[in-house]
């Protein structure tokens, strides 16, 4: 069946979201990967990243179709981690697209498994007054999707231990603004502990300023519904 234009546009986004998270700094290589729902039907699935392949080398027609039931089409295999992506596509309604990256300083705190906490307001664009960092796992495993949907909980991003960072949101955009905030917060913070112990801003603080951007308790569902349109085109219906 041919390939509809805004079809390709959005494997097109995929892929061009994984080269812009390697030209801010925040991953390298082909480590991280990123999904986004086909359409706001989630019977339609998700784009993922192809396993291996340099982005700058991956053709829309690379990209892989997953379906909720785990089952793939396409041509090539779809990205080492389509567990969690898989997972947190089938427990987080709200989430319409997810970024995982592998950036400096965000792993770097995910070596100590240390949380990043509210030392600054601006971590309430994550949807809460904490980073959470999750038990570690072995990449691909279901394991590692377990403890990542864990850490995900009211969330809308959370480091790996050991690994790295995902970040979800209503679309690729989004998703990809959240990582560069959340890699940012994980340098400011290590910066901070360079020279003494940060202030830890209160709770309620936190929860103020969430109501402010609208992320707290993250799970708006209109707000999902109008990124996946901006974003996706309805995919699935065009």
């Amino acid at each position: 069946m041919p390939m509809s234009a805004a079809e390709r546009a959005l494997r097109q986004e995929v892929i061009d979201t994984c080269i812009k998270m390697n030209a801010l700094g925040i991953n390298q290589g082909t480590s991280g990967n990123a999904s986004v729902r086909v359409s706001d039907n989630p019977e339609d699935g998700f784009f993922i990243t192809p396993s291996s392949i340099p982005y700058e080398e991956i053709a829309p027609e690379d990209v892989v179709t997953m379906k909720l039931d785990g089952t793939h089409s396409d041509n090539r295999r779809p990205s080492s981690e389509w567990r969690f992506h898989l997972d947190i596509m089938r427990a987080r309604p709200d989430c319409g697209a997810i970024v995982h990256t592998h950036g400096m300083f965000a792993t770097t705190l995910a070596c100590l498994r240390m949380e990043i906490p509210a030392f600054h307001y601006m971590i309430a664009q994550a949807g809460g007054s904490t980073i959470r960092c999750s038990d570690y796992a072995t990449f691909g495993t279901q394991e590692l999707s377990d403890t990542a949907l864990e850490a995900l909980e009211g969330r809308k991003a959370c480091l790996l231990a050991n690994h790295g960072m995902i970040a979800i949101g209503p679309n690729l955009k989004k998703a990809l603004a959240l990582a560069v905030e959340v890699e940012t917060l994980a340098a400011m913070y290590w910066r901070t502990l360079q020279v003494g112990k940060p202030v830890i801003l209160p709770d309620d603080e936190i929860a103020r300023v969430g109501e402010k951007f609208g992320t707290m308790g993250y799970g708006a569902v209109d707000a999902q519904k109008d990124g996946q349109k901006d974003a996706q085109k309805k995919v699935g219906t065009a």
